[in-house]
């Protein structure tokens, strides 16, 4: 008896775990994700990407850094939207309990930076991120390595 209650309790604490954690998308919760560098030339210099619970779109504005500007998303194909709807998965559960927006100085040295936004039921957080990985905290590193993959899968 004490087996199946202890296995019983074990079942309910996994089935309980992460129910809060981490970020959850859908057509109204999304994930905006792109890089921006001042001292370039061309299309990929400034790229921003939009990931929802079934689409995934770009921004063809391409204004710098993004942050309180207009953007205009367009819908690229489903194979894309399959190759990176696992960067939710990436998604460090820090950004959403730190009151810090701004990490290290993006692009302030020519290194470029990654603009991050979460929107939850229309409330939008926003984030900028030095892609120097000195420069920020170390749980930001494997996501920002995440993030610079898949933009760079997407452009290729």
């Amino acid at each position: 008896m004490k087996k199946v209650v202890l296995i019983v309790l074990i079942l309910l604490s996994f089935s309980t775990c992460n129910s809060d954690d981490g970020i959850e998308l859908s057509e109204t919760n999304f994930l905006v994700f792109g890089h921006f560098y001042g001292e370039c030339g061309g299309e990929g210099c400034i790229e921003t990407f939009k990931l929802t619970g079934t689409a995934l779109f770009e921004d063809t504005n391409d204004n710098y850094i993004g942050i309180g500007r207009d953007f205009n998303f367009i819908r690229l194909n489903d194979d894309t939207f399959d190759a990176v709807k696992d960067l939710v998965d990436f998604f460090p559960d820090e950004l959403l309990t730190t009151e810090e927006t701004n990490f290290g100085c993006p692009d302030c040295a020519d290194g470029g930076g990654l603009l991050i936004q979460y929107s939850k039921n229309g409330t939008v957080r926003s984030w900028t991120i030095d892609q120097s990985k000195s420069n920020v905290p170390s749980y930001l590193h494997a996501f920002m390595d995440k993030v610079n993959e898949k933009i760079q899968l997407i452009n290729n």
